[in-house]
């Protein structure tokens, strides 16, 4: 499985589980699976929806910020990576 490098973490929201992602390079698709690594980070998942300034986007490209809902904590400037499969 190749991995492409994506974007950063820039806030991850604990209350509701969700990471705030500044998208650098690359796009991403709702159904696309991402892997999240940083210093204490490291773990795949489905991308099940995404958001852009509150609205539910199916794709995003660079320079955009979304939010996504994650299966564990992460933390900022946790690299994000699409896992191509």
């Amino acid at each position: 499985m190749a991995e492409q490098e994506i974007g950063l973490v820039s806030h991850y929201f604990d209350r509701i589980g969700v990471a705030a992602i500044r998208l650098t390079q690359g796009g991403l698709k709702t159904g696309d699976t991402v892997h999240i690594r940083g210093h204490s980070t490291d773990f795949r998942q489905v991308v099940a929806s995404m958001q852009i300034e509150h609205q539910n986007v199916s794709e995003a490209g660079p320079g955009d910020e979304i939010g996504i809902k994650v299966d564990q904590p992460v933390h900022v400037h946790d690299k994000v990576y699409r896992v191509d499969e």
